[in-house]
C-alpha cells in the first residue's frame, strides 16, 4: 500500500480526490487532510494567507499520523502566488515540517507538463485574469512557454466547486479560442476547487490536446516523490504509459 497525503484548502472538489482513488484501481490511498481556508478569496493578500507556513503544518501531523509518505499542497493558487522562489521555500518548509517529501500543485504542473515533453501550453483559469497572469510567470519562469491566458473572473472556490461539466467544458473552449492558443500542444485548467477528474479524456478527446488539471497533477505529483508509476488512461495522457500524441 501507497500512502500519499494532500492538504487541501477548506471544501470543494476533494470528492475529486476519492474518484481519482478509484481510478487508480491498484493499492494506493490518498489521504487528505482540509486546511484553513481563511477568507475564500482569489485575490493576492488572501492566497498569500492561505498559504501560509502555519496555516499548512496545522495539517501535517493529521498527515504523518495517517503514514502518508509523501505531502502536495493540494493547492494551485496558494502556492504560484509565491512566485518561483517563495513558492520553493514555501515547500522546504512543509517538506521540514512534515518529514517527508513534499510539493504543490503548482510544480506539479510544471512537473507534468515536462513529462509529456510539451513546450507551449495555453492556461483555462476560473481565476481573475491577474491571478491567472501570475500563474502564467509561474511556468514561465520555468522554461514553459504560454500561449494564452484565460481567466475567467471567478472569485471564490465555493463558486468553482459548484461548476458543472458544461461550465468546465466552456472554460476549455475558451481558453483555446485565442488564436494564440492554436499553438499550445497542452491545455493546462489550474484550480484545484474544480471538479475534473470524471471528465479529462472527455476533454482530451473533444479537444485533441493532453489536458492537465489540478487535482489530477497534484495525485500525478505525489505518485512521482514516491517513484511510483500507474497506468491510469482514465485519469488522460498524463497516466497513460505507452501515450500517442494527439494529431
Amino acid at each position: 500500500m501507497t500512502a500519499l497525503g494532500f492538504l487541501y484548502p477548506g471544501h470543494s472538489a476533494e470528492d475529486d480526490y476519492q474518484r481519482i482513488e478509484h481510478l487508480l484501481g491498484s493499492d494506493i490511498r490518498l489521504d487528505l487532510v482540509h486546511t484553513d481556508i481563511g477568507e475564500d478569496a482569489h485575490r493576492v493578500d488572501a492566497l498569500l494567507e492561505m498559504g501560509s507556513p502555519d496555516r499548512l503544518k496545522a495539517g501535517v501531523e493529521a498527515l504523518r499520523l495517517s503514514g502518508a509518505e509523501a505531502v502536495v499542497w493540494a493547492c494551485t493558487s496558494g502556492s504560484f502566488v509565491y512566485g518561483w522562489e517563495g513558492a520553493h521555500d514555501q515547500v522546504r518548509g512543509l517538506a521540514l515540517a512534515a518529514g517527508m517529501p513534499a510539493s504543490s500543485t503548482s510544480f506539479a504542473f510544471v512537473h507534468a507538463v515536462r513529462e509529456l515533453g510539451v513546450r507551449r501550453v495555453a492556461i483555462g483559469a476560473t481565476y481573475p485574469a491577474d491571478v491567472a497572469e501570475l500563474f502564467a510567470g509561474f511556468l514561465r519562469a520555468a522554461g514553459i512557454e504560454v500561449t494564452s491566458v484565460h481567466g475567467a473572473g471567478v472569485i471564490t472556490a465555493a463558486e468553482v466547486g459548484e461548476w458543472s461539466e458544461a461550465e468546465l467544458t466552456s472554460l476549455a473552449q475558451e481558453a483555446l479560442a485565442d488564436g494564440a492558443a492554436e499553438d499550445a500542444e497542452a491545455l493546462l485548467l489550474p484550480d484545484t476547487a474544480l471538479h475534473t477528474a470524471s471528465y479529462i479524456t472527455a476533454l482530451e478527446d473533444q479537444l485533441q490536446k493532453p489536458v492537465l488539471t489540478a487535482n489530477q497533477v497534484s495525485v500525478w505529483e505525489a505518485l512521482r516523490l514516491t517513484t511510483r508509476k500507474v497506468n491510469a488512461p482514465s485519469l488522460g495522457t498524463l497516466f497513460t504509459r505507452d501515450r500517442h500524441p494527439h494529431p
